[in-house]
């Protein structure tokens, strides 16, 4: 049994890699390696920095194909944080417009500048800390954690579905509800760093290594 999370040059891949080590005795890997990335019983796709750096370095180690082929064929649990949220979508407005994965029917998209809170204060770009994420439907990765529970953040962008039903957590900023937890068939991801999120973060990771979908 060993868990992949995949190193395609941006992430936070030795914190994704440590928290999943303290939730699991099964194996966790960081590899680049097709080989090790298909014989892996589950995977994690991080990310971290700009949308089109991520993509590009993805094309760049030549993963892209591998990942996409994995989405298509759903044949093991893949978890996507961040950025890995993100890419899961069709197109983001970052870097002036850039097409992804499109697993997901969306938009990434950019908060607005002159957002503001109920006391008239600017809110800041990028939205960074603790914030409470609203399940809008259960899941099994929700399993032991409370609706309204608080998770760390750090994003500039947020994800934008089109389809409601694949829609597993929302987070309020400012005027904006924000699709920080997406889900189809044997794929889940999230905008919140979970690794970073303290006790709720560590049992969605724990959730996810017992997911069997």
């Amino acid at each position: 049994m060993t868990i992949a999370v995949i190193d395609y040059g941006m992430g936070n891949l030795h914190s994704v890699a440590k928290a999943l080590e303290h939730v699991t005795h099964e194996n966790v890997i960081i590899t680049r390696d097709p080989r090790c990335i298909l014989g892996a019983t589950r995977l994690v796709l991080p990310g971290q920095g700009a949308m089109r750096d991520c993509i590009g370095e993805l094309e760049r180690t030549e993963l892209r194909g591998l990942v996409e082929d994995i989405l298509k064929r759903q044949a093991k649990p893949l978890l996507g944080i961040c950025v890995g949220q993100q890419m899961l979508l069709e197109h983001s407005e970052e870097n002036g417009g850039i097409p992804c994965l499109g697993f997901f029917a969306g938009e990434v998209r950019r908060f607005p500048t002159d957002m503001r809170d109920d006391l008239g204060q600017r809110l800041k770009v990028p939205h960074m800390g603790w914030n409470l994420v609203y399940q809008n439907q259960p899941h099994p990765l929700w399993e032991g954690i409370d609706s309204q529970e608080h998770f760390y953040f750090v994003h500039s962008y947020y994800a934008d579905l089109t389809d409601e039903t694949k829609i597993f957590g929302t987070t309020g900023y400012g005027k904006v509800n924000a699709h920080v937890a997406i889900g189809q068939e044997a794929t889940f991801a999230v905008q919140f760093h979970p690794e970073k999120s303290s006790r709720a973060g560590l049992k969605l990771l724990e959730n996810f290594v017992n997911w069997a979908p």
